[in-house]
């Protein structure tokens, strides 16, 4: 089974699946072709993130982030007269893009342990054909585009590929990628390695020279994909996983962990309660990640240390069940994509692709067609804050995978997308689905809610879907909370989705209907 917020990457990974190919293959495939038909949400030119799963071994993770530029220096920045990183242009595009990277360490992992053997070629088969002739225009792009024109008309490469004739496209029309579709076939004929120490490697270094990134060839030639031991946290059920800093998969674990200790057996998962036990539990797991989680090499502390029965019961203690927490607010948007997959062999795969914000940086590499992140604008021109922009230093990323083995043999990969709505979002389909015992789709389809910013909203609210009873409503802004109400199925609740496993093999999977996407077996 695979999931996907796009049918037609569903699809690719599916197809994978039907001829034989892992779990690992399957999401290459679909990887690559929701790089070219959700655009707006992911890139070859963004970060990725794996976990991945097989039966009698422990899950393993794989890092595929690009660090900043060896050029890239707070000083540099400041002597332009910034007291920011701007958000689009090329001084935004001050990362290296390592989701590719990504692919092939996966790639190389699969044939190596699963005996895996389809080549790369047929892995990009599907998103080289909707490259070069073209996607559907879905609804989330076409408001996207429309949504930020004005802000992106200028950018380097923006307006030639997203702009037809200065227009937004149109909802149901298509969208071709040519320069895309040759970047993909290259990488079909030369290996995915290429994209760093190829000839397209000196094409990128160029266009992103031209468009005034700091990143350069030896910055690109300098990146590699790193394998990384998950978090691993005890649960009442089981165990849960999701990575290691950079990334923010320790909050994930953070507000299971004091859910674990808080929640009763059964739940009004529609209720006050629940909603604020899981918003309390989240600011705390907010405080540790904004005065904690950085780069790891420039840590203070270890994420297990928080992660410890002692360390988790003294958070539960801390929660107050009437009342509000003030906080600090949110890390802000971030533009993604969580897809899951789950072979019949029982490997499994949580994976997450990116760009941060909507189109990332804007910037649109002419030779390449590649749509470059701004996941470095993250970083701070402060020296004394958390996350100091540095040469070569990994950013902060809200990007995370989760992953669960539970006693009862059940496997569950689950993710969502959208900065500080990700962990929250987990937090609603795991409880959902392992304690109330929801499938899949039920526990996505639930009305969710998401404190803080994320993408397409910069309030600090508690913002709740519409289809929460007055009553809940009632009671949380009684109860403190900032509460604003949105609409039914409101995609700023990102795009959720899962895949369970039964301990006999059965798979059931949910999709979310708040994005274009799937859930497809066989």
């Amino acid at each position: 089974m695979v999931t996907t917020p796009n049918a037609l990457a569903s699809q690719s990974g599916l197809a994978v699946l039907r001829e034989g190919g892992s779990a690992v293959e399957a999401m290459i495939a679909a990887a690559a072709t929701i790089a070219v038909v959700y655009p707006h949400m992911n890139s070859l030119g963004g970060d990725g993130f794996w976990l991945i799963s097989r039966p009698g071994h422990d899950p393993v993770g794989l890092e595929a982030c690009g660090a900043a530029a060896a050029g890239a220096s707070l000083e540099g920045y400041r002597a332009q007269g910034l007291e920011r990183i701007p958000f689009r242009g090329g001084l935004a595009a001050n990362t290296v893009a390592g989701t590719v990277s990504g692919w092939h360490a996966a790639h190389e992992w699969a044939r190596a342990n699963l005996g895996s053997a389809l080549p790369i070629s047929r892995l990009l088969e599907d998103a080289i054909h909707y490259a070069r002739h073209g996607i559907p225009v879905t609804r989330s792009l076409a408001a996207c585009v429309a949504a930020k024109r004005d802000e992106l008309i200028d950018v380097p490469g923006f307006a030639r590929a997203f702009l037809p004739d200065g227009k937004a496209p149109v909802e149901g029309g298509r969208h071709l990628q040519p320069a895309m579709a040759d970047t993909l076939a290259h990488l079909a004929r030369h290996g995915l390695d290429d994209f760093y120490r190829g000839d397209l490697a000196q094409r990128i270094a160029e266009d992103l020279h031209a468009a005034g990134s700091p990143i350069g060839l030896e910055d690109l030639r300098a990146h590699q994909a790193v394998w990384k031991t998950p978090l691993a946290m005890p649960h009442t059920l089981g165990t849960l996983y999701n990575m290691p800093p950079p990334t923010q998969g320790l909050v994930s674990l953070l507000i299971l962990g004091q859910l674990d200790r808080i929640l009763p057996e059964r739940f009004d998962h529609l209720g006050a309660d629940y909603v604020h036990a899981c918003v309390e539990a989240t600011k705390q797991a907010f405080a540790i990640r904004d005065q904690h989680i950085t780069d790891p090499a420039f840590m203070t502390e270890t994420p297990d240390a928080f992660l410890t029965p002692a360390a988790l019961d003294a958070m539960a203690e801390r929660l107050r069940p009437s009342q509000a927490a003030s906080w600090g607010g949110g890390q802000g948007p971030g533009d993604t994509v969580w897809m899951g997959a789950i072979d019949a062999n029982g490997v499994a795969v949580s994976f997450i692709q990116s760009i941060y914000h909507e189109f990332g940086s804007g910037v649109v590499l002419p030779q390449s067609g590649l749509n470059w992140q701004n996941r470095g604008c993250s970083f701070s021109l402060d020296p004394a804050s958390r996350n100091p922009l540095a040469p070569r230093r990994k950013p902060f990323h809200t990007l995370n995978p989760a992953m669960a083995r539970l006693s009862d043999g059940r496997s569950i990969v689950y993710g969502n997308m959208g900065g500080d709505g990700q962990p929250q979002s987990q937090s609603a389909v795991f409880t959902r689905i392992t304690q109330l015992g929801m499938n899949p789709q039920a526990a996505i389809d639930a009305p969710r809610w998401l404190l803080g910013r994320t993408w397409g909203n910069a309030n600090e609210s508690l913002k709740l879907e519409a289809r929460f009873p007055p009553a809940t409503v009632d009671t949380l802004r009684a109860r403190g909370h900032a509460v604003e109400v949105l609409s039914a199925y409101d995609e700023i609740m990102g795009h959720a989705g899962a895949i369970v496993r039964t301990a006999d093999g059965v798979l059931e999977g949910g999709s979310d209907p708040r994005s274009d996407g799937a859930a497809v077996g066989w």
